[in-house]
């Protein structure tokens, strides 16, 4: 059984079945451009912009019932919240360990290798679950009042 109800809501069968093939990659590219933002261009912020649109996607696609099946407002505000705290938490550390905000408390390694960033990765990812969670949930603030159609 698909994961993806059957529903009149939301647009064509062509649509409905490009999204389905479409999602699962651009999820997968956008968390390869938060984790690998400190070696190519990318990062948290363009990340997180990609993961979210293809929410948006499947509520464009599929109507909104569908996509809150996936992922609801709430956790939306828990992933977004969670973000905030992995980036403030790198920054408290770095002070702790330091004494300066955002020092790097981790080693770092060989340039253009994964791990070799020290602390910036995990700053990458609380900044695309911050961005992830917001423009998520600025979209469903306008599905909401109605803003984004003309119905």
């Amino acid at each position: 059984m698909s994961p993806f109800r059957e529903t009149k809501a939301g647009m064509t069968n062509i649509v409905k079945t490009i999204a389905k093939f479409v999602v699962p990659p651009v999820i997968i590219f956008g968390i390869y451009m938060i984790l690998h933002g400190h070696l190519t261009p990318g990062g948290g912020f363009p990340g997180g912009v990609i993961v979210a649109c293809t929410f948006i996607l499947l509520v464009l696609a599929f109507g909104k019932e569908v996509a809150f099946q996936k992922l609801k407002i709430s956790t939306a505000s828990v992933i977004e919240s969670a973000g905030a705290l992995v980036f403030l938490s790198v920054a408290l550390i770095g002070m702790a360990v330091g004494g300066w905000f955002f020092f790097n408390f981790l080693p770092v390694g060989f340039p253009l290798k994964i791990i070799s960033a020290g602390s910036i990765p995990f700053s990458n990812i609380g900044i695309g679950l911050k961005v992830m969670g917001g423009v998520f949930a600025v979209f469903l603030t306008l599905i909401m009042f109605r803003l984004t159609t003309k119905r």
